[in-house]
């Protein structure tokens, strides 16, 4: 006999009170019932009316937005976008915050996703539960900082350029992004026609005046005359290979980071904030100190950044190896570091390609991985190349917080720990984590 279905509970609503924030841009709360909420657009403390969004009799957990305040906290304000809020562009979680309680919410998230998934509180970890703003984003409440160098808008059926709602392929249609950067914003990429694009990705490097557009192609549609209010190169996704393909202009950006310039590929990974990329190596090299003459891994690589300041800190005689699987951005690397004998740069996975290198011992470690981590297989055999300090660069929580334990695991203990706030208005949070031996802190 068939089970009956589950009735969906899409648009019920229920009055509530507010609990923690949670990892993923949203607060805590229960129904009558016991029924967890994750709840958007609403803060810790606040009284709402919580519509449901997703979810059925019997889940563990409802999602939902607050379509009424009934109770405000302190720290909310006026969401300065006009996009923003219930089931409008997804682009942003925290508008309705003040930045001050923004970046409090975040630290809190840190500090339960090492508590939770390691068992580590922030004293373990020598941080002070801070996230720091970046240089010139601590503006007044109601300001927004204009730091997204990089910014894919989907196009919809009309050809009008939006932002997607939250979780959902529906497209919110813009006429400004208020996070946006300047150089993005200069572009005029709302105000064109693009019919039969399916996305239309804007980057302004930060440090020269490059500006690329990346276009995605409906199949079978033909690429538009690109006519915008800037110089800029264009390229496009191919339908076949999935591949960056030029049009026409430099096939790249140029990107500037501690006193250098790195060519970036093909749409290929930068940090987002203009201010990130110095923000992180400061972070990195104050907590490895590095040494003239020391060999260092520099894994997930990307084109370069921190396998260029290493070797500019290790002198003639210290040697960096990076590994990084994307083919792009290794020829970007190479390039980049041309100017160094003694960097190398391996292409393919970091579980796959290390093992391969022979290499049984290393003096510093720097992993920026992606959003899912390192996981156990590669932190056992970092652990195992005895490195005296080991820099983890960290853009989820959740992530660094598994992996830590296993660092943990494999002898390592957690030196200092740094949280920056790279990503304004948004849930997502960077930390930059430095181990060392455990038997130094013992």
């Amino acid at each position: 006999m068939q089970a009956e279905p589950k009735k969906s509970l899409v648009g019920e609503e229920y009055e509530v009170e507010v609990g923690p924030v949670a990892h993923g841009g949203h607060c805590i709360a229960r129904t009558e019932a016991g029924q967890v909420l994750f709840v958007r657009h609403t803060l810790p403390g606040e009284r709402v009316v919580a519509r449901v969004t997703e979810g059925e009799e019997g889940d563990r957990f409802l999602r939902a937005d607050a379509v009424e305040i009934r109770t405000a906290a302190k720290d909310r304000v006026e969401a300065p976008c006009p996009f923003s809020g219930p089931g409008r562009c997804g682009g942003c979680d925290w508008q309705h915050a003040k930045p001050g309680a923004q970046r409090r919410m975040k630290g809190e998230v840190v500090a339960e996703q090492l508590e939770r998934l390691a068992g580590l509180t922030p004293e373990d970890v020598g941080w002070d539960g801070t996230v720091m703003p970046a240089e010139g984003d601590k503006l007044p409440a109601g300001q927004v900082p204009q730091w997204r160098t990089r910014v894919q808008y989907a196009v919809d059926a009309d050809g009008h350029a939006g932002l997607r709602r939250h979780r959902s392929h529906e497209v919110e249609p813009v006429d400004h992004c208020m996070i946006a950067a300047e150089g993005v914003s200069e572009l005029g990429i709302e105000k064109r026609d693009w019919t039969g694009m399916a996305s239309v990705e804007a980057i302004a490097a930060t440090g020269s005046q490059d500006r690329q557009v990346i276009l995605a192609p409906r199949p079978g549609a033909r690429l538009p005359l690109v006519e915008l209010d800037r110089p800029v190169s264009v390229m496009r996704v191919g339908e076949k290979d999935g591949g960056v393909h030029r049009v026409h202009g430099r096939p790249f950006v140029r990107e500037r980071a501690d006193g250098r310039t790195h060519r970036v590929g093909s749409g290929g990974f930068w940090q987002v904030h203009p201010k990130a990329a110095d923000t992180l190596v400061t972070a990195v090299m104050q907590g490895l100190l590095p040494r003239k003459g020391e060999m260092a891994l520099d894994l997930y690589c990307g084109v370069g950044l921190f396998a260029g300041a290493l070797a500019d800190r290790l002198g003639d005689k210290g040697a960096v190896l990076g590994i990084e699987s994307g083919k792009r951005a290794v020829e970007d690397a190479r390039h980049n570091l041309a100017d160094f004998e003694r960097v190398r740069i391996e292409q393919g996975k970091v579980d796959a390609v290390l093992p391969r290198t022979g290499i049984t011992e290393v003096d510093l470690i720097v992993l920026d991985p992606p959003r899912a981590g390192a996981g156990r297989k590669t932190v056992e055999h970092l652990s195992s190349l005895r490195a005296r300090r080991i820099a983890y660069v960290a853009c989820d929580p959740a992530a660094l917080a598994r992996d830590l334990g296993y660092f943990r695991d494999g002898g390592y203990r957690v030196r200092t720990l740094r949280a920056f706030d790279l990503f304004p208005m948004t849930h997502h949070v960077e930390c930059v984590a430095i181990l060392e031996p455990a038997a130094k802190g013992s």
